[in-house]
């Protein structure tokens, strides 16, 4: 259980530190990256998730980082309740506290970029629709969710060898194809955490942060990563 808690705490920190250090590179003012193309998101994102799931995996998790994989699976008898509550617990205590790093590492940058227009908004850390429509972007989370998890579970043990990044290159795929609509969340865990973290420490010009909008980033991924097992489960 330790073991479980561990590992998703520090492989969420790692994924959240890198992607949403990403998000930071391209918003905030004099960031090198600032104004970089959705490529250099996506594959950001699937490299960060990479390392993460490494990292998990070393520490001995199953490497979900994401509270869609470990309930999904769980819904599904595909493992174990006893360790649904240390997973999703490090899951989002990682996520939480990869984003309050990410805050320090670019406080400065904050300070500079002075209002949403110019940057300082809850997108460096969480998801936002292209267009605001509230079945058609649960939808999106479904569908996209659903296409991970379903790849996902027939990779076997996806922390072995080079898995995690074939993992990356799973997510970086679901972002160019099915991310543009939404900002792929995929994981309820990635938006929630780092949102909350924007949310209540002090970041200088903080923008809105749209807790509105979270209900899609918590909802339809667990959706469509139920929908995911349940199917794989009796295909099998």
């Amino acid at each position: 259980m330790m073991n479980g808690f561990i590992g998703e705490f520090f492989g969420t920190m790692i994924l959240i530190l890198l992607g949403a250090g990403t998000g930071a590179s391209i918003n905030l003012k004099k960031a090198y990256a600032k104004g970089s193309d959705w490529t250099y998101v996506t594959i950001s994102w699937g490299l960060a998730v990479t390392m993460g799931v490494y990292v998990a995996g070393l520490l001995g998790s199953d490497g979900h980082l994401n509270p869609a994989v470990t309930i999904g699976f769980a819904l599904a008898g595909l493992f174990k309740w006893s360790l649904v509550g240390p997973y999703l617990a490090g899951q989002f205590l990682g996520a939480f506290v990869g984003a309050a790093l990410v805050i320090i590492q670019f406080y400065p940058h904050f300070k500079e970029t002075t209002t949403e227009e110019d940057g300082n908004q809850v997108g460096i850390f969480a998801t936002a629709p292209a267009i605001k429509s509230a079945f058609a972007n649960f939808l999106s989370e479904v569908i996209a969710t659903f296409a991970f998890i379903f790849i996902l579970l027939n990779l076997g043990d996806f922390t072995q060898g080079l898995k995690p990044l074939i993992v990356g290159f799973l997510i970086t795929a679901i972002g160019m194809a099915l991310g543009s609509t939404t900002g792929f969340a995929l994981n309820p865990a990635r938006d929630w955490g780092p949102r909350l973290a924007y949310t209540i420490l002090p970041v200088p010009n903080r923008g809105n942060t749209h807790w509105e909008y979270a209900w899609v980033p918590m909802v339809g991924p667990i959706v469509g990563g139920a929908i995911a097992c349940f199917l794989e489960v009796s295909l099998v």
